[in-house]
């Protein structure tokens, strides 16, 4: 196995990454702001590529940091939480949670905080999966995914968490090239294996005739997909629930208003049996508010 990093420079980096600060990154871990940057830099040494833009007076993150904090946060935060497990001495009352890794960087991940401050009682663990939980094996309490239509004839409780709205993404600078939806023909589409059907499906939407809607480059995930839209490799198919917080930050637009939405939502999953469990009820009634507040 090859060396991994430091615990400590990625906890550094997960901190200033997430608050966009070495001065508060260290205010959170108790120690210095030069000793964040040491271990940062011991980091981006070890990557072999810079994680941040740095000036005077702010720090931003790269395209490649970007990427790696999305992709660390998921496994440090089971890190985390199974640690205060075994340090407690006991298992708290658990819940198993299941999700789309997409989903789980995009959505979850950015609200687990307060779910922790709102049931610190409660460990609640995150899996992630491209494919739906299995509930008959136990493993899981509750699930995000999409919903068939067919949960209630498989024992399952389901509901309606997020709409699926989709419609073209792409930097900045490539949309002031991008006009009308024809202009799509000049330009390169951005595919995701979890997600073949979102370009053939929002072309026929839109009424755009011309286009190959397999052609392109093809990436192993959604995020993957996004992240190469942001950096100017072509036109991605959003989600708006997933690409909110990139379309505010201005990293990713929208060429066009026409939008699609899917006839099969991000649904909350859990056994039928469990359903009425309040534990359970109560952290999905959280989620519930979550959705709804955002």
């Amino acid at each position: 196995m090859r060396p991994l990093p430091s615990a400590t420079a990625l906890q550094a980096f997960e901190a200033a990454g997430r608050l966009g600060s070495f001065l508060l990154a260290a205010r959170e871990l108790n120690v210095t702001p030069g000793a964040v940057s040491r271990r940062i830099q011991a980091l981006e040494a070890h990557l072999g590529r810079p994680l941040f833009e740095r000036d005077h007076k702010r720090v931003a993150l790269t395209a490649s940091g970007d990427e790696y904090l999305r992709d660390i946060q998921v496994p440090l935060q089971r890190i985390v939480a199974s640690t205060e497990r075994l340090r407690a001495g006991h298992r708290a009352e658990g819940i198993s949670v299941c999700a789309y890794p997409t989903f789980a960087i995009r959505w979850l991940i950015p609200r687990w905080g307060r779910l922790h401050d709102r049931y610190p009682q409660i460990d609640i663990r995150l899996s992630t999966s491209l494919e739906p939980a299995a509930f008959d094996s136990g493993q899981y309490d509750l699930a995000f995914q999409i919903l068939r239509g067919d949960e209630a004839r498989r024992g399952l409780d389901a509901e309606t968490l997020l709409d699926i709205d989709t419609y073209p993404v792409c930097a900045p600078a490539l949309a002031e090239r991008i006009h009308a939806p024809s202009d799509l023909a000049a330009h390169t589409l951005l595919h995701s294996a979890p997600r073949p059907g979102d370009w053939p499906q929002w072309l026929d939407a839109a009424g755009v005739a011309g286009i190959d809607p397999g052609g392109g480059l093809h990436f192993e995930t959604t995020n993957l997909a996004w992240h190469a839209a942001i950096e100017g490799l072509g036109v991605a198919i959003g989600v708006e629930a997933l690409v909110a917080e990139d379309l505010a930050a201005g990293r990713l637009v929208r060429p066009f208003e026409i939008r699609r939405r899917s006839r099969h939502p991000i649904g909350m999953v859990c056994a039928a049996g469990k359903a009425a469990d309040p534990l359970l009820g109560s952290v999905r009634d959280w989620f519930r508010a979550e959705a709804a507040a955002g």
